[in-house]
């Protein structure tokens, strides 16, 4: 049956599952829209920008767990869409990142926006190619979506000429797109040797990061915490997009510092590490010690990804396997390893617990020592925020200054599923990542917590929110300035800046009318200075599922160092 190279791709999509396409178009996607229109398998939802394009689709493609299809303009907005490709590359979100291609016809001319965009895409995809005959469409669909959802997870782009969409041909092999299980068991030796190193440990930690929620596997995670008595530290905030143990847990530590001496410091005291679903390490900036593990430390390294393993550190024993599947087999070992060591890790679990309780009661105390102050400090807003968190709550966050890891150091987040942070830090992610998981989980609420300069970057992905009644609801911590940038300078003893003395870091004269700005593009909004008038709001706006936007002015002091804990 004759089909058009545009219509074979939808119809691939469609058999999939795919119901949501993002895009921004332009000329040589107008093949793509045409046919939109009268196909019900599908809505499109519309960005007024690459940026929210692509973080909508990032969002929804984390909560949802599907496979996120993007479509934008060309060089231009493929040029644009960058930052935000860069962060999917980084968390490793399966997006399916298409563009329009100038005719063929036309290659030799260097066209109008024509583009090398497959050299463009490489760095920051799993794949990258332009289709240049229409009959290999659906192959290289197929084999992109495969290559996108398998892991290491990851974006793909695909270069789409507009006369390739709008060809038509009768021999195009439409076969289905289908996946193969990845779900890998590790050597059995290797789980063997793993169980020994881990039960002969005195003081055994835990490093935990994003891919063990995103593989299913907190329940294991939990259950070789509870068995081995050790402490969860989360990555840090530069790669800590998933929270992979519930905050409130008693052996949920505090999350590991940004810079290399105080990690080291932090881990000092354990002799053994378990270390799964994350980066180790990928540092902000250099300090010295260079090297952030203690040497001592043995360690048991978890990854989907051989590349992980002894990367930047040696291990005692890498494990490759499916995540999930291989903490289970590792709890299975650890059950009949640890049946002597009861008493001992029993004491130590109690341990553990009481001086993560006793941080929890002092960071609450201090929250309450701030209330008073005005501007709010940023304890004061998130101790506002937390009171009123619903247990099932998804918080997206872009204003690591403030947050700070407060939520889980509070214990405030349960559900791990829920937690989405800013591994690219390309800003502009957080507000559109938030409608995306909104979108995902249209009964659940969702908050987004925002700097005010990372929400500039993607401000017009509110209007796509208010287009679409995607009700969730945004929280601008407004300090007026790049405030991260100001705590780097003052880390990197820059001598203007250890006097205070900061250029093109303020965000003020004039400050940003965020309430104006968001009733402009259609979502309800107000400024809230007192903390108990934030937590009604929020708390109304999140029990009800309304689009409202929150502008909270906040101390504009700079701190000399970020405390994780």
């Amino acid at each position: 049956m004759p089909c058009s190279g545009i219509h074979a791709f939808l119809d691939l999509l469609a058999e999939f599952g795919v119901r949501y396409i993002f895009g921004n178009p332009g000329t040589s996607e107008l093949p793509l829209n045409d046919a939109l229109v009268d196909d019900q398998r599908f809505q499109y939802l519309l960005g007024l920008q690459e940026v929210p394009v692509m973080s909508i689709a990032d969002g929804y493609s984390m909560a949802s767990g599907t496979l996120g299809v993007v479509n934008l303009h060309i060089s231009c907005g493929l040029g644009n869409a960058m930052g935000m490709l860069y962060n999917a590359f980084r968390e490793g979100t399966p997006l399916l990142v298409t563009a329009g291609q100038q005719d063929r016809r036309l290659k030799m001319e260097e066209p109008i926006l024509w583009g090398d965009m497959v050299s463009v895409a490489r760095p920051w995809t799993k794949w990258a190619v332009e289709v240049d005959q229409v009959n290999d469409l659906p192959m290289i669909l197929r084999r992109a979506v495969q290559t996108a959802l398998t892991p290491p997870t990851g974006p793909v782009f695909l270069s789409l000429p507009m006369d390739l969409q709008m060809e038509v041909s009768e021999t195009l092999d439409l076969s289905p797109i289908r996946l193969p299980d990845c779900r890998v068991r590790p050597p059995a030796d290797a789980v063997r040797q793993a169980v020994e190193v881990l039960a002969s440990a005195k003081n055994p930690g835990i490093l935990a990061g994003s891919r063990v929620t995103e593989r299913g596997a907190t329940a294991e995670l939990v259950t070789i915490a509870e068995q081995l008595g050790a402490p969860v530290i989360a990555e840090s905030g530069t790669t800590h997009g998933r929270l992979a143990f519930p905050s409130n847990h008693p052996l949920s530590a505090p999350g590991l510092p940004l810079w290399s001496p105080e990690v080291r410091e932090r881990l000092q005291e354990f002799d053994v590490l378990l270390v799964t679903g994350m980066d180790l390490l990928r540092q902000y900036v250099y300090h010295e010690p260079s090297r952030a593990i203690p040497d001592h430390v043995r360690l048991v390294h978890l990854d989907e990804d051989p590349w992980q393993l002894g990367k930047n550190y040696p291990v005692e024993v890498g494990l490759i396997g499916h995540t999930q599947m291989t903490l289970a087999e590792l709890s299975g070992g650890l059950a009949t390893a640890l049946q002597d060591q009861s008493e001992s890790i029993e004491a130590r679990t109690k341990r553990r617990a009481e001086v993560h309780a006793a941080a929890r009661e002092a960071l609450l105390r201090e929250i309450d020592q701030q209330q008073s102050i005005r501007p709010l400090p940023p304890l004061g807003l998130m101790g506002a925020v937390a009171r009123v968190l619903p247990d099932d709550v998804a918080v997206v966050e872009e204003a690591v200054t403030t947050t700070n890891t407060t939520f889980e150091r509070l214990g405030a987040l349960k559900n791990t599923t829920g937690y989405f942070g800013h591994r690219g830090w390309a800003l502009g992610w957080g507000l559109g990542c938030t409608i995306g998981a909104k979108l995902a989980w249209p009964d659940r609420p969702v908050l987004g917590m925002l700097g005010e300069g990372a929400a500039m970057y993607g401000i017009q992905g509110l209007w796509t929110a208010a287009r679409y009644g995607i009700p969730a609801t945004f929280v601008i911590c407004n300090n007026a300035q790049y405030q991260i940038l100001k705590i780097g300078a003052k880390g990197l003893q820059l001598p203007r800046a250890l006097a205070g003395q900061f250029e093109g870091l303020e965000i003020r004269n004039p400050e940003v009318d965020f309430v104006g700005l968001a009733r402009s593009l259609g979502v309800d909004a107000h400024r809230v200075t007192e903390p108990d008038e934030l937590s009604e709001r929020v708390k109304d706006s999140l029990e009800n599922h309304r689009l409202t936007l929150f502008d909270v002015p906040i101390a504009r002091e700079t701190p000399g160092r970020l405390n994780y804990g």
